[in-house]
């Protein structure tokens, strides 16, 4: 992509040096507010920080940074996600937020990033949202149409077609990723026999969820954060940036898969602190 970047964008280098996490790996070019951000004393209610994940994965792809958030003595919540249509897994989560007292920090990877657009639209106790190498929907756009604005994706030579039965008669059309290609496509980068367990227990999508318009875009009232992986094979990273300046997040870049949180889970968990200290 030939814009420019936004003047909140902080490059993100694998080579900076361990991350102050204690993993090797991406970190935060500027300083890292993690530990900072234990050790500082908040005179409000911690937020709840709650992960929303994507197709092809499930919510044990967020276990390194749930690891890291509890470690800094922060509560998460990992649910797992229908995948079957935009508007029922948006609704799905809005009842998750609605058991968890207290504020909260919504975090979306992927086509998790679309279901967060939209669970939090009327959701007054979300505070902040962080967008993981996901889509960040403006009202009537879907997640492929958001995925064929710029060159640079091969999900559609990596994934095959399966069928389930519908409720009431007839076939839904949902999609996986052929477990051969699965680590060249999400997860490039992270070790081999992670990879092929990933592609085993992966959680196929409804086509009919991708192909699904955003009825609202939450990022439109709330603080957003966004993390851009520069080697995304799944949506461009072009695409990830272009919707992170339309929503004038903060943002990262991170040269990583869409597998981010699996491969690099510091600068992750480092992004969606500063979301949550902004809403303390």
């Amino acid at each position: 992509m030939n814009s420019p970047i936004s003047r909140r964008t902080v490059t993100v280098s694998l080579l900076a040096g361990a991350a102050a996490l204690g993993t090797p790996g991406a970190a935060f070019a500027t300083p890292s507010p993690s530990a900072d951000l234990a050790s500082r004393p908040h005179h409000h209610e911690q937020p709840t920080i709650v992960l929303i994940h994507g197709a092809f994965a499930d919510a044990s792809s967020w276990s390194a940074v749930v690891e890291r958030l509890q470690r800094l003595g922060h509560h998460a919540l990992a649910p797992a996600l229908p995948l079957r249509g935009l508007a029922s897994d948006a609704a799905y989560i809005r009842s998750v937020l609605d058991s968890v007292p207290g504020p909260i920090v919504l975090v979306g990877h992927s086509y998790g990033g679309a279901v967060i657009s939209v669970a939090a639209a009327d959701a007054p106790r979300v505070k902040a949202l962080v967008y993981i190498a996901a889509f960040v929907p403006d009202v009537g756009e879907s997640a492929l149409e958001l995925t064929d604005k710029y060159p640079g994706s091969t999900l559609a030579q990596a994934a095959s077609p399966q069928y389930y039965p519908l409720p009431g008669g007839g076939e839904g059309e949902e999609l996986v990723i052929k477990q051969e290609l699965f680590r060249e496509q999400f997860a490039a980068g992270v070790p081999a026999t992670t990879a092929q367990a990933m592609a085993v227990g992966q959680r196929p999508i409804a086509l009919a969820a991708l192909q699904e318009k955003a009825t609202a875009a939450a990022w439109k009232r709330l603080p957003s954060w966004c993390l851009v992986a520069t080697e995304d094979r799944n949506i461009p990273p072009a695409a990830e940036q272009w919707m992170a300046e339309r929503a004038h997040a903060h943002t990262v870049r991170v040269r990583a898969p869409h597998a981010v949180a699996v491969s690099d889970p510091a600068p992750v968990t480092q992004l969606i602190l500063r979301a949550a200290h902004s809403a303390c």
